[in-house]
């Protein structure tokens, strides 16, 4: 048999994957479908975790479906014998579902090239972080002329109607209101600080957002000032020359991770964990933290660059000693009958 120099090229990388991965089947039962999250998190993975994955496969079929997390936990919930998706992003809540309903399979460690390379905090075998999200203070350059430095300051006169906040149906949203309570003698197993803090924000509220994407369209329509805002959507409106900017307040920074899981009883168990892989890339990361998508990494061997070294940390120490995360074991216990009564008492 004469193989032509494509074949050759192909089958050069299949021994690669191969390698990484021992025991690879080579064949596919159908595409491996990817969930990832919808809007900009589409195009970042689409446009670099994609590419590097086929690359490192010999070009294995892959699609994305973008959804939110409750709704892939729904459709894997759903059919769980034969999960219509192969690999699943979860933010920190929806994580501890996956693993409570088993719908998870265990990522395997011991073949990964680059699961030590990640951050303690990120290395987790049932799903691994692979990047971070952090939640600060957005504010308007051109409105607010002294930049913010604490959750308080949202609560200044100067600022009445020109407040955004977020719902909790949103990480966004219920990790500033457990932030909020912290800071006022609560926390995750005491909320009650927070909903008597935003009963006084009420005349400074212009605007309660139904997730992060409409927070930012409100930056965009100048209809708020100053408000939680994420990192991330935060530097994307800035590339589209809105005038928005990302403050650390001086308690910490909120941090979460989102982490990828294998699906139980995926039929591509392999190329799932070969794309989860290519995720903790050291190469990928990097480019995902350059804009325009400004992704903030787990891998240690990312040097920190650009707007995340500028705005977020220059290095991991930094980002270690800045991130605040929350116990999301504590929070999904009581999040339901919060985001009931925030809906009822919560209004503009």
């Amino acid at each position: 048999m004469t193989l032509d120099r494509r074949q050759i090229l192909a089958a050069g990388l299949t021994l690669g994957a191969m390698s990484l991965f021992p025991g690879m089947s080579w064949a596919q039962a159908r595409k491996l479908v990817f969930a990832t999250f919808t809007g900009s998190w589409e195009e970042a993975h689409r446009d670099v975790i994609v590419p590097h994955f086929r690359k490192a496969t010999g070009n294995a079929d892959i699609a994305l479906d973008p959804m939110l997390s409750v709704d892939m936990i729904a459709k894997v919930s759903a059919a769980k014998a034969n999960p219509p998706i192969d690999v699943m992003l979860m933010d920190p809540g929806p994580r501890l579902s996956v693993i409570g309903q088993d719908l998870a399979a265990p990522f395997p460690v011991a073949d990964s090239k680059n699961y030590q390379d990640l951050l303690p905090v990120a290395q987790l075998p049932e799903g691994p972080g692979i990047f971070f999200q952090a939640v600060g203070i957005t504010y308007n350059p051109e409105k607010v002329k002294t930049p913010p430095t604490s959750w308080d300051d949202l609560w200044k006169p100067e600022y009445k109607g020109r407040v955004g906040i977020t719902n909790m149906n949103s990480t966004l949203g219920t990790a500033f209101m457990v932030e909020l309570a912290k800071t006022r003698g609560g926390g995750e197993n005491d909320i009650e600080p927070a909903f008597a803090a935003l009963k006084e924000l009420q005349p400074n509220l212009g605007a309660v957002a139904p997730n992060p994407g409409a927070l930012a369209t409100l930056f965009q329509q100048g209809q708020i000032d100053i408000s939680p805002g994420n990192f991330n959507a935060i530097q994307i409106l800035r590339a589209r020359g809105v005038p928005v900017e990302f403050a650390k307040p001086k308690t910490g920074t909120i941090a979460f991770l989102t982490t990828a899981h294998i699906t139980k009883n995926s039929p591509n168990a392999k190329l799932a964990a070969a794309l989860i892989e290519s995720a903790m890339a050291p190469e990928v990361q990097t480019k995902l933290m350059q804009a325009p998508f400004y992704v903030i990494p787990t891998n240690s061997k990312v040097q920190m660059d650009g707007d995340i070294a500028r705005m977020i940390a220059k290095d991991q120490e930094e980002l270690k000693a800045s991130f605040v995360f929350h116990d999301w074991s504590v929070i999904n216990q009581n999040r339901a009958g919060w985001i009931e009564r925030f809906n009822k008492e919560i209004k503009v």
